[in-house]
């Protein structure tokens, strides 16, 4: 196994260093630097020293840099044994390939640290609230307004730009924010539009942006929906809002997902965002009621399903193997089974929730009935069956049973979920599809009849129905 120290030079000079990192210096071991640009090269030299700063001028983007730099203190590594590696500011702070080398079992590491750049940089930034760190090579940034945000060591153009274009989505473009050289000590406020603009990026170039009011710019995130959220049950909250369980938000929760289905159909993108954001505060309702009874939050909520995506796609996040979608869906199905310690295939269909619609429930009981093998070979068969259920509840009709007629009836519905199974019909959408019909059609009788509905005779209101079909 071989060792690589890790030296982090701090942001000064020599005599601002640790005594271990002076004598390592100065060692006859092998030596390689992120970068020259350093006081620490300016005003002393060491032997056995390589630097890198012309692999950054060599490659096309930022990770080829990091292979080739670990490929370098790989190999020279094979060969002495125990080398040197040296980065600016601190180890621990923003170098993806440190990081790298630390997670390989087959390196021994050590960490020699001194003053970070991020500590100059919290200073130079001369902020007093919470402040947020992130990495300019991190593939996405959480940027809060609530709070400072830093980004460290936007190391290229388009580092500058990728991460220009994730603060827009947040920040106006003309917000001022504070551009940092921690190397040289230099301090410029720019506009964000100008952050993809300047002159140079390296190691040394980070960004503050100071909190935002939110009601200054009408910018609202999860955070302040939780907090809104828990003053409205608050003591001095809305009455309404207090006395709500998990209960008697049942329907809501029902309610607000049909129409979030119902601006999917439509195409509706901008009523989307409405009942998208409905739907939304009946999770956070929920989880504030579970918080106050001390039960979960809505951190637990977000924890819970991040474990389960992560848990149910292993080709993704495990093993990288790649595979179709009905392999995927499998995989699924078999991973929540594990979960759910469902043993039976009885124990599967005891486990659809009572609480969805009847035909959704039918149809999901269907196919999990058909997994095994319990069902017609083709169509035929459910079309044959949707017929003699008509039958025999034609019968039951004519012995005036209502207890039979109504089990009938449930048994043609049954039948008929079963047809539109072969189909590849969601008996659900297709029946809403029918009841916004009948309403846009009624629609066109009361709109087009030359008197009060109340007055017209069924034969009147059937030809403006028929009319309506044309139309």
């Amino acid at each position: 196994m071989g060792k690589i120290s890790i030296m982090g030079l701090g942001t000064g000079k020599m005599d601002e260093m640790s005594v271990k990192s002076f004598k390592l210096l100065n060692d006859d071991i092998s030596k390689f630097s992120r970068t020259s640009r350093h006081p620490v090269f300016k005003e002393n030299s060491f032997d056995n020293l390589v630097q890198l700063d012309s692999i950054f001028e060599e490659k096309e983007n930022i990770e080829d840099v990091y292979i080739e730099i670990e490929k370098i203190l790989k190999t020279e590594m094979d060969k002495k044994g125990h080398i040197l590696y040296i980065v600016p500011g601190s180890p621990y702070n923003s170098d993806v390939i440190i990081e790298r080398l630390m997670s390989n079992d087959k390196i021994e590491t050590e960490i020699i640290d001194n003053m970070s750049f991020l500590d100059k940089a919290v200073k130079m930034a001369s902020f007093e609230g919470n402040i947020k760190i992130m990495k300019g090579s991190d593939e996405n940034h959480d940027f809060d307004i609530h709070s400072g945000n830093i980004v460290c060591n936007i190391e290229s153009l388009s580092m500058a730009t990728n991460i220009k274009l994730e603060m827009t989505e947040v920040y106006p473009p003309d917000c001022k924010i504070q551009l940092f050289d921690v190397l040289a000590n230099k301090n410029d406020e720019i506009s964000l539009f100008e952050l993809d603009r300047q002159k140079k990026y390296d190691y040394s170039t980070y960004i503050f942006i100071e909190s935002i009011e939110k009601s200054t710019l009408g910018l609202y995130n999860i955070i302040d929906l939780k907090k809104t959220m828990s003053y409205l049950r608050g003591s001095e909250g809305c009455p309404w809002d207090r006395k709500q369980t998990h209960m008697s938000l049942r329907e809501c929760v029902i309610e607000e997902a049909y129409e979030v289905v119902d601006a999917i159909e439509k195409d509706d993108i901008e009523n989307m965002v409405e009942e998208l954001g409905d739907l939304l505060l009946q999770v956070v309702f929920h989880s504030q009621i579970a918080d106050e009874e001390g039960y979960f939050n809505f951190e637990d909520v977000t924890k819970h399903i991040c474990e389960k995506l992560i848990r149910r796609h292993p080709h993704v996040f495990k093993d990288k193997v790649a595979i179709d979608e009905e392999e995927v869906l499998q995989t699924w199905e078999e991973i929540k089974n594990l979960e759910k310690q469902v043993e039976s295939y009885t124990g599967k269909l005891q486990k659809i929730p009572k609480a969805m619609s009847p035909l959704s429930r039918g149809y999901k009981i269907q196919k999990i009935a058909a997994e095994i093998g319990f069902d017609w070979p083709d169509i035929s068969g459910a079309i044959d069956k949707v017929k003699e259920e008509l039958q025999e509840l034609m019968e039951a009709y004519e012995s005036m049973e209502k207890d039979k007629i109504e089990e009938e009836l449930g048994d043609l519905f049954f039948s008929l979920i079963n047809f539109s199974r072969f189909l590849k019909i969601n008996p659900d959408i297709a029946l809403s599809r029918t009841n916004t019909k009948f309403i846009k059609r009624f629609g066109f009788i009361e709109k087009n009849a030359e008197k009060d509905l109340k007055q017209m005779t069924l034969e009147e209101m059937d030809t403006l129905w028929e009319t309506s079909k044309r139309h």
